[in-house]
């Protein structure tokens, strides 16, 4: 949209804030497709289910079978009765019982406060429902004496305070501190303030199996005591974009390592230290095993041992240590090895949550129909709009299109009449697959019908309701500085319907980046935007859709001319609906200090029943935004919108003034992420 507007006079605002309750959001960095579970009404009550499914009696392999102290390997809480939980309260209601449970988790639970870690008591199994199970910014701990815990199937995710090597929040996933008999299994863990996984003081007869540990700074440690004692194994496990403890295993009476994949993503911003470490008197044997891109895959300490058997190393760099003499694992428990070439399909494809784990009903969900595309030809298209316009009009349920690795140059319209599509990138990096192009809204359309106009100059445009897209990168590389003779919004992705998720995208583009609108004016348009990376200067987060950007990285570029000027946000919200929110993201980038606005009120034609709305809260700011962070646009005064901040932190924050309005507690309690979403629960 152009910077010059038409001034026009303007009414004060009478608006009153919609208040919502609190919703749970399912996972969006989870890669299956299926129904959620309703949240109110008769299933948001803990329900005991008189059937106990197969997987509720499943025991641990590896050393958590091993009989020991006084425990006869490790089974949870199959002989207590099955409960589902879908609430903070009740979760630890169950989980601090004394007497045994399985308890399923069939929601996404947001711990309060960030960092908390549930108490688990013994004998309890803790599993999610499916994909739907969620741990959002804490974890559970289990203390001394702790034992028979079984946890299966959960995502737990995103206690991340914004600093890296985090000295001053010790949130992890799963800590314990002198348990014993643990089962660790098929989990999603990322993006912690600490470890994913500590195995501290002694516990033992533990293993950890089939999950998928990604996006922190230590991934797992052990040890943290001069005995040894600890018996562990740990075996098909996916460790990917993680810098240290790989685990790190110190002390350890018999560590057991098999069947691991241990990948260093190339282009990303985490690279590893080292990969398996054996340190002070531990013995380790490790066994077909495939190590990818990390540097100083295998290490140990000079008193510590480390038996090496079949593992594969491609492209690694630095120490690939082994040593002394171990131990059989087969004389405490048997165990079969996969291929050491397969381990990598077989862990991306098996790692984290099943859908068949924590379901009680036998019916499975339909599955998804996949279209696949590829530049090569080795998919069923050659391009992404091909593989759209196969879609059926009005299909009724969802379809995948997964997009190869590549970079796709063209123009990709998904119509109204097409819902329920997602668009994936297949790679294992969001940089993998990415869809480029560059037309400017000034730009003449080759047919002769006039220019483009900013919605028109969109890479990606999704039109229609209940669409998705995933893990690529969207971009629109308009060159500004070869064509300043026209009007140079330049959209990357457009949006303009309702119930739409991007998840783990990169958004890149300069001026007017992501446009977020709806149908019509009358008409709803919810986005949820999580995981992500967004770029721009001017303008660049903007429209009159409902939006919320969650856990993102908003990175502020210069412009044309090297100039560090712009604006974050321009909404055009239509009065008595919700704006944009960005919450619990961080905003920055490579430009001046005291150049950037959050964001200012777009009037689009001098139209005065809109009420532009952007709410910025726990977020980080970095020095480049100014302490008067709200600027006017068309003649309107932003201070007659909507532009609030909430306990936002960092060199480009500040305090509470005329120019900086800040929200109280009580406000800001009604401008939450469900708030916003206005009882829709984004599907996985």
């Amino acid at each position: 949209m152009s910077e010059n507007r038409n001034k026009a006079r303007h009414r004060k605002r009478k608006t009153a804030l919609v208040v919502g309750l609190p919703l749970a959001l399912t996972a969006a960095g989870t890669m299956a497709y299926g129904a959620v579970f309703g949240l109110f009404g008769e299933d948001a009550q803990p329900k005991a289910s008189a059937a106990v499914p197969a997987w509720a009696t499943q025991a641990a392999d590896g050393f958590a079978s091993v009989d020991a102290l006084g425990q006869k390997g490790t089974y949870g809480g199959r002989d207590g009765k099955t409960v589902t939980v879908k609430t903070l309260a009740d979760l630890e209601k169950y989980a601090t019982a004394t007497e045994p449970y399985v308890i399923v988790v069939a929601a996404t639970i947001n711990m309060d406060p960030v960092g908390k870690e549930i108490k688990v008591k013994s004998d309890k199994t803790i599993v999610g429902s499916g994909t739907s199970g969620q741990i959002v910014g804490g974890g559970f701990f289990l203390g001394s004496g702790v034992h028979n815990v079984i946890i299966r199937n959960l995502t737990i995710r995103d206690s991340y305070q914004g600093t890296w090597n985090d000295k001053e929040h010790d949130f992890d996933a799963i800590q314990m501190d002198n348990a014993h008999h643990v089962w660790i299994d098929h989990n999603d863990l990322r993006h912690m303030a600490d470890g994913l996984i500590d195995v501290r003081k002694d516990s033992t007869n533990v293993t950890v199996s089939w999950n998928k540990l990604s996006q922190d700074n230590k991934a797992f440690g052990i040890g943290w005591t001069e005995n040894v004692v600890t018996d562990i194994t740990i075996h098909h496990n996916w460790i990917r974009e993680t810098e240290q403890r790989n685990p790190s295993t110190d002390n350890a009476a018999h560590a057991h390592l098999y069947n691991n994949f241990l990948e260093d993503v190339a282009g990303t911003d985490i690279k590893s230290s080292y990969g398996n470490y054996s340190r002070g008197r531990t013995k380790m044997v490790l066994e077909n095993s495939y190590f990818q891109g990390v540097n100083n895959p295998v290490m140990k300490d000079s008193t510590a041992t480390v038996v090496q058997k079949g593992n594969t190393f491609v492209g690694t760099t630095g120490r690939n240590d082994s040593g002394g003499t171990a131990f059989d694992p087969k004389s405490y428990y048997s165990y079969t090895l996969d291929k050491t070439a397969d381990v990598p399909a077989l862990l991306k494809s098996g790692t984290g949550p099943r859908s068949s784990i924590g379901t009680t009903s036998t019916t499975k969900a339909a599955a998804a129909t996949t279209l696949v595309v590829a530049k090569d030809g080795s998919g069923q298209y050659k391009t992404v709009q091909a593989a759209v316009d196969a879609v059926p009009a009005n299909n009724s349920s969802r379809i995948v299109i997964s997009v190869k690795p590549g970079t796709y140059r063209e123009v990709v319209k998904v119509p109204a009449n097409k819902p329920h599509v997602t668009i994936q990138g297949a790679g294992s990096s969001r940089k993998d697959t990415t869809i480029v192009y560059g037309n400017a809204a000034g730009m003449q359309k080759p047919d002769g019908s006039g220019t483009y106009g900013t919605p028109g100059s969109a890479t990606l445009s999704v039109q229609s309701d209940d669409s998705q897209v995933r893990n690529l990168t969207v971009t629109n590389d308009f060159d500004e500085a070869k064509h300043q003779d026209i009007a140079n919004q330049a959209v990357a992705l457009l949006t303009s319907a309702d119930k739409i998720v991007l998840d783990g995208v990169i958004v890149n583009g300069d001026q007017d980046t992501l446009e977020l609108e709806t149908a019509a004016k009358d008409k709803p348009g919810r986005v949820y935007i999580a995981n992500s990376y967004i770029t721009g200067n001017v303008d660049f987060i903007f429209g009159r859709a409902t939006v919320v950007v969650d856990k993102s990285v908003i990175t502020l570029k210069k412009r044309w001319n090297g100039t560090s000027a712009g604006y974050v946000t321009a909404p055009s919200t239509p009065a008595n609906r919700k704006g944009i929110l960005i919450n619990k993201s961080a905003i920055n980038g490579d430009v001046s200090a005291g150049s950037f606005f959050l964001g200012r009120n777009w009037h689009p034609g001098g139209d005065t029943t809109v009420d532009p709305q952007t709410t910025i809260r726990e977020t980080t700011l970095s020095a480049a935004i100014k302490s008067t962070p709200w600027s006017d646009m068309g003649g309107f005064s932003w201070k007659d919108d909507r532009f609030a901040e909430y306990k936002n932190t960092g060199a480009g924050s500040g305090g509470a003034s005329g120019n900086r309005p800040q929200l109280t507690d009580a406000q800001a309690a009604d401008q939450e992420v469900a708030d916003w979403l206005g009882g829709w629960t984004p599907g996985a």
